[in-house]
């Protein structure tokens, strides 16, 4: 039986990535590429394959273990094919825990919100925050749990005492926690000046993200220059080098005094609806430029 060869396999489970994978499949078979879908649907059957040598995929795209444990053994058998695994597990685990991230991005010298981390709840029941360093961090500020915050899940916005910080930290009794202060960015041409920055294999898009309403415009050159807004490409590479992700997206708020804040540090599963059809979605364009980067990237090895 003659191996079936493909350049990209997509695994995916979430339904509105469905018009991501879509438009991955129509850009990339344009270029001559070969790709293919990995579902639930025919999970066994691919391992199976892959196991037997009898498909092989060059690049690997995985959007589906993150949710679904089920699909992890397809990566590890195309690590061992020698399969370029985009985003590998090992990686990814690294850089969703926000406090470690914390910690190491200090080091870096990142302009970071003021922070107190704390311990699981399971680890630690006291919470080793005085009332002092509360006040320090001024009302309201944010309670962040360190890895279940998907889509903003779980992060209270506006907290205003100890009593708050407990409650999140005995219902999220596993997880580690980040206790911030509140960024207030400064407005720009009208928009609040807090921004959604996707890194894609080298690749640098600013998109301006209010983050209240979650409506995405992409940043121009134009802007880059007048606002000065140079830092946001600097600030995604320096983490792409730290994380070693091929690609994540940050969230960066600027301040009155013209600081690029960094807040929301690594989200390695963008979210890739897209704006024409979602009122929140990513720009359609955006999305095209992330995909033809992949593209670029694939091509190259």
């Amino acid at each position: 039986m003659r191996k079936n060869i493909y350049d990209l396999a997509i695994a995916y489970k979430w339904k509105y990535d469905k018009e991501f994978v879509e438009l991955i499949e129509h850009r990339f078979q344009l270029s001559g590429l070969k790709t293919f879908v990995v579902g639930k649907f025919n999970l066994p059957e691919v391992i199976t394959l892959t196991r037997k040598n009898k498909i092989s995929f060059k690049t690997f795209l995985d959007r589906a273990s993150d949710e679904d444990p089920e699909f992890l053994p397809l990566s590890s058998i195309l690590k061992k094919h020698h399969c370029y695994l985009i985003n590998p597990h090992n990686k990814i685990l690294k850089s969703n825990d926000k406090v470690l991230m914390h910690n190491k991005l200090l080091k870096k010298k990142f302009q970071l919100p003021n922070t107190f981390p704390t311990q699981p709840y399971d680890k630690q029941n006291e919470l080793l925050i005085t009332n002092e360093e509360l006040r320090s961090l001024n009302n309201p500020f944010v309670i962040k749990p360190a890895t279940f915050s998907g889509g903003g899940e779980g992060v209270i916005r506006n907290a205003t005492s100890i009593e708050q910080i407990q409650i999140e930290r005995i219902k999220n009794h596993s997880d580690k926690y980040l206790v911030q202060e509140k960024i207030k960015p400064k407005t720009l041409n009208e928009r609040r000046a807090w921004f959604r920055v996707i890194y894609t294999f080298g690749h640098v898009i600013p998109t301006w993200w209010d983050d209240k309403t979650h409506i995405y415009y992409k940043v121009t050159d134009s802007e880059i220059k007048k606002y000065n807004l140079h830092q946001l490409s600097k600030i995604s590479k320096k983490l792409a080098r730290i994380t070693r992700l091929d690609y994540f997206s940050t969230e960066v708020a600027l301040t009155k005094d013209h600081k690029f804040i960094l807040i929301d540090y690594v989200n390695d599963q963008c979210d890739m609806r897209l704006k024409s059809n979602h009122v929140d979605g990513i720009p359609d364009e955006v999305v095209v430029e992330f995909v033809e980067a992949m593209k670029r990237k694939i091509i190259s090895i």
